[in-house]
């Protein structure tokens, strides 16, 4: 991988993390049409994610470092005997719906050998119907979320049930399919189940952290007997490549949601999903993978 590859993926990844369009979709499909595959499709995509993930340390700095003062509080209360589930609030009840939503990836991850090989595959159409599910959802989330503003049944993060965080992390689940899309998986649910639009990104991007960490270390683990004989410059500018894109799309998430500009996304990936399932086409039709480069 060349410099100038490793700068497009960081900035695809940084970009696509967090604008609900799906970064692992938008990545299969460069590395599809420039050669990428195997091993190293897969140690750039971790490398890459860890990259991201600065992105929301920083972004998201004084909410993530409350939650964790939070976390130890709530340790102590349960050493102490004075831990009550039914009485958490604010961000104890965060920490909590967010273990919450984690706990269906237990179930999902048995396929994960499916997913792989659909993201890994030489066949991009599968990306495609994943690109034109993520509009759909899109859709239905931005549609939800004007309608619970004007029933004025709005409600924070701190305040969501454990059916809504299920529901978020069944939708987080079916985003391990490259195409589909994390983010507007998670901010979507949010907004069905009645999240305010920046409670829902907030909670979807903190969500990640702890999903995309796990995430990057079972690919890790998964390459360990490989051969892993990667070039490590190409890998660390496109890590912090990410890591800047990233944190410049986290504030351009934050003001299209304040604007009221969500559903743009789903016209995106609506036509990207359309392309997608033409490219893959005419490469069955013609018996030969488009590259570019």
């Amino acid at each position: 991988m060349t410099i100038l590859e490793a700068v497009i993926q960081g900035i695809i990844q940084g970009a696509t993390e967090f604008l609900p369009v799906s970064s692992s979709g938008h990545l299969s499909v460069f590395q599809h049409f420039t050669g990428v595959t195997g091993d190293e499709a897969i140690f750039t995509s971790i490398a890459l994610h860890i990259g991201t993930l600065i992105a929301v340390f920083i972004a998201f700095r004084e909410k993530i470092w409350a939650l964790i003062l939070e976390a130890f509080a709530m340790l102590r209360d349960i050493f102490t005997g004075k831990f009550s589930f039914k009485t958490n609030a604010g961000n104890r009840r965060m920490i909590l719906m967010i273990i919450v939503s984690i706990l269906p990836l237990f179930v999902f991850y048995i396929f994960k050998d499916l997913f792989t090989s659909v993201s890994s595959d030489s066949d991009i159409i599968a990306e495609g119907i994943c690109f034109l599910y993520t509009a759909a959802i899109l859709t239905i989330g931005d549609r939800a979320a004007r309608k619970n503003a004007e029933k004025g049944t709005l409600k924070t993060a701190g305040e969501t049930a454990v059916p809504d965080a299920l529901i978020i992390g069944f939708f987080q689940g079916v985003a391990l399919l490259p195409g589909v899309s994390r983010s507007g998986s998670t901010i979507s649910a949010g907004l069905m189940s009645g999240m305010k639009r920046e409670d829902a990104v907030e909670y979807s991007f903190i969500l990640g952290i702890p999903v995309i960490l796990a995430g990057a270390l079972s690919e890790l683990l998964d390459l360990g007997g490989g051969d892993m004989s990667f070039e490590s410059v190409p890998l660390l500018i496109g890590m912090a490549v990410a890591a800047v894109s990233g944190y410049f799309a986290i504030s351009l998430i934050k003001w299209l949601m304040k604007s009221d500009k969500f559903g743009i996304f789903a016209v995106y990936t609506f036509i990207l999903g359309i392309a997608v399932i033409g490219a893959g086409i005419y490469e069955h039709i013609s018996g030969s993978t488009i590259i570019i480069g």
